[in-house]
């Protein structure tokens, strides 16, 4: 196809064959395990073809605001999701290998902090934030969204990507009338060391 590289043509090809194997296994009905396995090869494919799909809208001249709005997220969030940061010290790309199991840790963090669980959102701090936050500062915070948004509704993809040691996630935030920003970073043991919230424009 014109405009696509050799490698835009191969991930394009396996996000087909991908989906064709998934089609079968649904169809033909056979190891629900075989299913799974299916949909796992093909969010994989999806993801590859999502990447490439962003580096060609970056090489076009997209700004990460464009490409944030495109995804339903902050151009920060983007960047960190599938930017290619360059050390200035040394002009070595960065490295963006996560840390097991940060998808897990955060998407567990999110869940007791949009339920309102705040005794265990206290335990997923670092001494430092819990000395600063309390169940009452956080149900206050969360209480004022929710008067200005509406009812809470979900939250979208949780992408950590590693920063200072530790790892950073800035997730959207969905409630009846708008949305937010949900902005966390995890320190080296895991536990909660900054949080932000703000109001989404997109």
């Amino acid at each position: 196809m014109d405009g696509m590289s050799s490698a835009d043509d191969s991930i394009a090809v396996g996000v087909a064959a991908t989906a064709r194997c998934l089609v079968e296994e649904f169809t033909r009905g056979t190891s629900p395990g075989d299913g799974v396995a299916a949909a796992r090869d093909l969010s994989a494919a999806a993801e590859a073809a999502l990447r490439a799909a962003v580096d060609r809208a970056r090489a076009a001249g997209q700004s990460w605001r464009d490409i944030g709005d495109v995804l339903g997220t902050s151009r920060q969030a983007a960047f960190q999701r599938f930017g290619h940061p360059v050390d200035p010290r040394t002009g070595e790309p960065m490295n963006r290998t996560v840390p097991p199991g940060a998808i897990e840790r955060a998407t567990g963090f999110l869940t007791r902090f949009t339920a309102g669980r705040w005794e265990e959102v206290l335990r997923d701090f670092s001494e430092f934030m819990r000395a600063r936050h309390g169940v009452d500062r956080l149900a206050r915070g969360w209480a004022d969204l929710t008067g200005m948004f509406g009812s809470y509704q979900g939250f979208g993809d949780v992408s950590p990507v590693p920063a200072g040691g530790g790892t950073v996630v800035d997730v959207r935030l969905e409630f009846e009338a708008g949305a937010a920003m949900l902005f966390v970073r995890f320190d080296r043991d895991g536990k909660v060391a900054g949080l932000r919230l703000h109001q989404a424009f997109t």
